[in-house]
């Protein structure tokens, strides 16, 4: 499991980040506080607060993880 921070500040990088996330071949979630969605839902995202960073949780192998981080790469950010 790969675990990272992404700062979504914009419609268009909740858009591209919505679909790198639907290319995934595993599970991607998205933590912000206590809630948890599906990174592949475009609501989902919607439904957190976007103001700070957000943790991301790739349930896969490592090489999944680092493959879907670097689709990202322009978004991540550093954890707390």
């Amino acid at each position: 499991m790969a675990v990272f921070y992404v700062y979504l500040d914009s419609i268009d990088d909740v858009k591209r980040f919505v679909d790198a996330a639907s290319r995934c071949p595993c599970e991607v979630d998205v933590r912000s506080g206590r809630y948890l969605v599906n990174a592949k839902s475009v609501m989902g995202i919607f439904s957190l607060d976007l103001a700070r960073p957000v943790q991301v949780e790739v349930l896969g192998g490592d090489a999944q993880g680092e493959a879907f981080r670097g689709s990202v790469a322009d978004m991540v950010v550093p954890g707390p």
